[in-house]
């Protein structure tokens, strides 16, 4: 079955650096395009940053762009998140996202496959 494991998550102070990565399994990863979402406690779901399935585009979110950068392997079956200058704002569970042939949706209902997430705790 198709499985998304997110890792990289952890406490780190305010204007650090984190890199998030996506390992996926059970799927044709070459065909989908991968998402990232975060959610904040009693917030919704945000749409944070995407890459297509060759990784020639990409898309952010307005609170993350000149700060975050989205990646992938195709070869490795790996997507990920660098995040740079982080704020306490940031603090989240992140979670990765598949779009079989997707257009980069900004919504959670366009990805049909999701991870558990991994938290990240900025201190400020």
């Amino acid at each position: 079955q198709v499985q998304l494991v997110e890792s990289g998550g952890g406490l780190v102070q305010a204007g650090d650096s984190l890199r998030l990565s996506c390992a996926a399994s059970g799927l044709t990863f070459s065909r989908y395009t991968m998402g990232w979402f975060r959610q904040a406690p009693e917030k919704e779901r945000e749409f944070v940053a995407s890459i297509d399935w060759s990784g020639a585009w990409t898309n952010y979110g307005d609170a993350v762009k000149g700060r975050f950068t989205i990646s992938r392997d195709n070869a490795g079956s790996t997507v990920w998140l660098q995040m740079n200058s982080l704020k306490s704002d940031d603090t989240a569970v992140y979670y990765c996202a598949a779009d079989l042939w997707g257009n980069g949706g900004v919504t959670p209902g366009d990805y049909g496959y999701w991870g558990q997430g991994t938290q990240v705790t900025v201190s400020s």
